[in-house]
Parts: structure tokens; sequence; C-alpha cells
């Protein structure tokens, strides 16, 4: 059973069964504020988890996550370490592994999964890097393992030249507001069913923070 917690747009969480069955999940559109609402989040998950998953009729099994799937961008720097902040710490108290899963992967994976029998193209996941800037992603379909195949690495691109970018890609623009912590959590099942290794442990930062640690004081000589 996996944790899945993103917070490279807004807060996501949600708790989903290896067979991509999902427990429960909630979510705060709020691109700031992550810090204030993600303990609250996770602890509405894990009690909703309890009732089993959603539409079953079936009596429960407990809620006990064996992993936790955490997203690593691309996003902004202060609100993408609060999520994986959030996700190694669940993990180093509950003695289970972070699985890394790249959060574009996790919103290709919902759009190649709305309609499993349609042929789509070439895509790109898009999202809003801020500074008129934008985050993106290009998709060749879906492997045997039930996981996006990415045919670049996440990027950034000025607002004007996205598009331009994209048609030398061959690629389909599919912009996203959110990024859904069930898929993400489906991914990082389907990796570790596979043996696979979805991304580092590093976040993708969409940029170097804007604030950073002062230097060594100046040495003051008589």
């Amino acid at each position: 059973m996996i944790l899945g917690i993103d917070t490279s747009l807004g807060t996501a969480v949600a708790v989903v069964e290896p067979d991509g069955a999902v427990r429960a999940e909630a979510h705060s559109a709020n691109p700031l504020g992550h810090a204030e609402v993600i303990g609250t989040l996770i602890a509405q998950v894990l009690r909703d988890a309890e009732r089993g998953p959603i539409g079953a009729t079936a009596a429960p099994a407990p809620a006990a996550p064996t992993h936790v799937a955490a997203g690593m961008g691309p996003g902004p720097f202060t609100g993408l370490r609060v999520g994986i902040a959030a996700a190694r710490a669940f993990a180093l108290a509950r003695g289970i592994p972070v699985i890394p899963v790249p959060s574009h992967d996790a919103a290709a994976l919902a759009l190649l999964l709305a309609d499993p029998f349609a042929d789509l193209p070439r895509f790109a996941v898009v999202t809003d890097a801020r500074r008129r800037e934008l985050a993106y992603t290009v998709y060749d379909g879906i492997d045997g393992d039930g996981l996006p195949v990415r045919a670049t690495e996440p990027a950034l691109s000025p607002l004007a030249d996205l598009d331009a970018r994209l048609a030398g890609l061959g690629a389909e623009r599919r912009d996203v507001s959110g990024i859904p912590a069930a898929m993400l959590a489906l991914a990082a099942a389907r990796a570790v069913a596979a043996g696979r290794t979805l991304a580092d442990g590093e976040p993708l930062y969409l940029r170097a923070p804007d604030v950073t640690l002062p230097g060594a004081p100046k040495r003051v000589t008589g």
C-alpha cells in the first residue's frame, strides 16, 4: 500500500493499493501554504483509508502504508521540499522506503489511463513554473510495466517559446494544474513491482532558491 505525497504545484496526498484501488485522497490547490496543510492532509487520508477503497463494499483491510511515493518535481524550491521532507519523515518514522517519482510522470499516467484504448500521440505535460516560464516533459505513451515513457527530461521554457519547442519535438501540449497523488502512488507501485527506479533522490527544482546562506564573515585585521 502506497502513500503518495506531492507539493510541486498544490498539495496532494493519497493512499493507493498496489492494484491501483484508491483508498483515500485529498488535496489543496493553494500553490503556497504547503507546510500549513501537509500534516492535516496526511492524517485525513490515513483516517479515510481505513474505510477501504473508494466505492468498495467489502470489508477493508487495515491501512498500513508499506512505501511512500514522493513527488520530486519539477517544482519551486520552497514548496517542493515540504512534500519531500514530509515523505521522508513519515517513512523514517514507519521504517518503510521512499520511492522518488517525477511529478510529471504522475500527470502523464493520469492522461494515459483516462482512455486506455485511445492512441494518445506523443505529448508534453506542461505545468506553471511562474516567472513567465513553463515546465514540460515529453512522453511517448506507456510501456509494458504500465509506466509513462519519457522522451525528454523535465525542462523549462519561456511562455512565448514553448509551442515552437513542442512543435519541433512533435509533441502535443497537455497543460495540467495539479499533480494527482493517486497516480503518483500508482506509478511508484508499478515501479516497485517491476524493480525499476523512476528518479534518484534529488529534487527537480525549477531554479535555485532566491535566498542562499551567507558566506563566511570577512576577516578583520587590526
